[in-house]
């Protein structure tokens, strides 16, 4: 009871940050990004199946942005580019995992969530408030009139975003092209982007919306500057909750006691590439 409390207050959170920063039409972004992650928990917790988690993420910034474009007032060069960003990136990653999951057949990080619906519930929720609060920037744009033609500070934010974007990509062909090989089995990938990086792909992600977010910048007027909890939002959750922390206890357990990987470790920065020494 306490946890379906819980989701019920970081729901009713959503919606309000969503009426600050831009009135209705961000708040039934809030409340449309949770009721598409409630909707799918009930049948994957039946089940007892995380494989639709990411998927369901993917469609839920697509819900999200088809719910932006119906109730933006108009829709500029600044409007469309951001929403094709958007819908790009959601596309490729969402399959991106889909694919990863069906082929290892279960993600390691729900083992001892989905034994408990109420945990489960929290870890959809949270996907809820994932893609909300990162689309949050994009959204303002979308449902909020913005001055017309493309400023500098529009390019600066397109090329932020897509330096990012283009190192996740990469990083996540990288990573994937490693694991294909079997001289590969029981190591870690210390080549390429993760030479420079433990996590690049997680660099790249917290760029890309950290320019979307310069793009807004541009524009953003009171509380839309509410939109700068999309890049904080991230950084956050990469770093302090479900990303790094994770999976860098899963590498010590599985090679803390490797002197290389602990080299590695030393040599190459957590997040922000570095060239080695």
């Amino acid at each position: 009871m306490p946890r379906l409390i819980a989701a019920l207050l970081l729901a009713s959170l959503m919606i309000a940050i969503g009426w600050l920063a831009g009135g209705a039409a961000l708040a039934i972004c809030a409340a449309v990004s949770m009721g598409v992650n409630w909707a799918v928990f009930v049948p994957s917790n039946a089940l007892k199946t995380e494989r639709y988690y990411d998927l369901t993420g993917g469609l839920t910034y697509l819900t999200l942005l088809a719910v932006g474009l119906t109730l933006s007032a108009d829709i500029g060069a600044r409007e469309a580019i951001v929403t094709a960003m958007v819908a790009v990136w959601a596309i490729r990653l969402s399959s991106f995992l889909f694919r990863r999951i069906r082929r290892d057949g279960k993600d390691g990080r729900f083992d001892a969530i989905k034994v408990s619906w109420s945990r489960f519930l929290i870890a959809w929720t949270l996907q809820g408030m994932w893609c909300f609060l990162t689309a949050l920037g994009a959204l303002i744009l979308l449902t909020s009139p913005t001055p017309e033609g493309l400023t500098l500070v529009d390019l600066v934010g397109f090329a932020i975003w897509g330096v990012g974007f283009a190192i996740e990509v990469v990083a996540d062909r990288q990573k994937s092209a490693f694991r294909a090989r079997p001289e590969s089995e029981g190591r870690w990938i210390d080549e390429g982007l993760w030479s420079t990086s433990r996590h690049p792909n997680y660099f790249g992600e917290i760029m890309l919306w950290t320019g979307i977010f310069v793009v807004g910048a541009g524009v953003f007027q009171g509380w839309q500057w509410l939109g700068v909890l999309s890049p904080l939002f991230v950084t956050l959750l990469l770093t302090k909750v479900s990303g790094l922390p994770m999976l860098e206890q899963r590498a010590d357990e599985r090679w803390g006691d490797d002197p290389a990987y602990r080299a590695y470790k030393v040599e190459t920065p957590v997040l922000i590439p570095t060239l080695r020494r």
